[in-house]
């Protein structure tokens, strides 16, 4: 019997059903296009979790149901064995073990248009880029998997946050000078914000450039986008939350009826609307509904018939179900360049003027019907663009990683919450991989 189950090893452990790709899915040219799709669909997987862990992680959110992880990420008590922590940890490296293998094996195949190498090659360079990224700045350090070598990828240590983001960066660089670009629309034509191109890399590299507080880089990046003139703001702010692939989506993942992300285990609008696991807190409420929002207050929306415990009646409108216009999630739009370049032309003492920050927020105060930035002096233009990102950008996934950038999450938590721990500034290791690879045993991030 020992004999035998030795024998039968490879049929005992057969490799995970979402990593399975072998020599024959990529060894000719039509093989490319479903590999190329099969890298976005494991991108679109992060999604979801990036969404949840950059804002119900922070102070957008209030739990009212019964599912411990949301709990966990409600009441600021979260644990290595949540289950939105390991979702995103394994979208991420499901979409790094794909871009890998289109590097590996891309190459070697004969009878393709360079044109097309490079572009799909620069696609996955650009998928890797963001995903270790948003694993950066999510979980810190974290392994560093450049092949798709199973016994090499059992046991892969930690490599310094440091060492990530310089990894990504130059991804995100690579794919900057290789993917292409595509023409400027005519104002009613959309960019396709499905693939990545030119400008949907350097996007990501404002964001990349901001987080690491290099304010003149992010101000040029996000100039350069915005310049751009693929995209333009939508005039009614209400589109942004209603409807899909709007003119100002940079990048965004779609969803069919087939796998739309209401149905899944970390679906959205099943979460926040269906079972209300979680709803917006009484804190986001008040700052949605007032003055200087205008017609962000589109995001949610108010409902006597939830009136029921401790709920507040509140309910987040940006994603719907499969039959609705808006189940799509949004990575990156326009929107958030013009608060990038705020944000880094404060950072650089540019404040007035037509190339200050207070003009880029005044250009989405505008859109929103709200009364200009009047702020003069630099922190008042700082707290003023740290409002208007709460404005704007709400449950697309960027409060959490705002606070903890600028330093400001300590004390905007600890006033939110009496669980807060600095401890929270880091999502921690999934317990589950650190069972799994033998390297990171003893390896947990601090405080879980």
């Amino acid at each position: 019997m020992v004999f035998w189950l030795a024998s039968c090893k490879e049929t005992l452990e057969p490799q995970p059903v979402d990593l399975l790709v072998d020599e024959l899915v990529l060894n000719e040219p039509n093989d490319v296009e479903p590999v190329r799709v099969g890298a976005y669909s494991a991108f679109r997987g992060m999604a979801s979790p990036m969404m949840i862990a950059g804002d119900f992680m922070a102070d957008y959110i209030r739990h009212n149901g019964t599912f411990s992880d949301y709990r966990e990420l409600g009441t600021k008590q979260v644990t290595a064995a949540n289950g939105a922590v390991g979702a995103l940890w394994g979208s991420i490296y499901r979409t790094v073990y794909l871009s890998n293998f289109i590097h590996e094996r891309l190459p070697n195949i004969a009878g393709i248009p360079e044109a097309t190498r490079k572009q799909v090659l620069a696609e996955a360079k650009f998928l890797r880029g963001f995903a270790y990224f948003i694993g950066a700045y999510t979980y810190g350090d974290m392994p560093k998997v450049t092949t798709t070598e199973q016994g090499t990828n059992r046991s892969v240590p930690k490599s310094p946050k440091a060492d990530i983001l310089a990894f990504a960066l130059e991804d995100l660089k690579t794919a900057e000078a290789d993917l292409g670009q595509v023409e400027a629309g005519s104002g009613t034509t959309i960019a396709n914000s499905t693939y990545a191109n030119k400008t949907t890399a350097r996007a990501a590299l404002a964001r990349f450039y901001l987080y690491g507080k290099n304010w003149a880089e992010a101000e040029r990046y996000a100039t350069l986008v915005i310049d751009s003139k693929l995209f333009s703001l939508e005039p009614n702010y209400a589109d942004i939350v209603l409807k899909d692939f709007n003119r100002e989506s940079i990048l965004e993942v779609g969803y069919s009826l087939s796998d739309d992300p209401g149905t899944g285990n970390f679906a959205l609008n099943n979460l926040l609307v269906g079972r209300r696991e979680v709803i917006p807190s009484d804190q986001l409420v008040f700052s949605l509904l007032s003055a200087e929002s205008g017609t962000r207050r589109a995001t949610v929306e108010f409902s006597s018939a939830n009136l029921k415990g401790d709920d507040n009646g509140w309910t987040v409108l940006k994603y719907g179900t499969a039959s609705d216009d808006n189940n799509n999630i949004v990575i990156m739009r326009l929107a958030e360049m013009y608060l990038i370049r705020a944000e880094a032309r404060a950072q650089l003492g540019k404040l007035a003027g037509a190339n200050g920050a207070v003009a880029d927020l005044n250009v989405l105060r505008s859109r929103a019907k709200a009364a200009n930035v009047t702020a003069a002096a630099q922190a008042d233009v700082l707290t003023a663009i740290e409002r208007e990102r709460v404005y704007e950008l709400a449950f697309e996934g960027h409060r959490w990683y705002d606070l903890v950038r600028t330093g400001r999450a300590q004390a905007v938590m600890s006033a939110f919450t009496p669980n807060w721990n600095s401890r929270y500034e880091r999502w921690p290791i999934p317990q589950s991989e650190i069972q799994r690879n033998p390297s990171l045993k003893g390896q947990q991030n601090p405080g879980y």
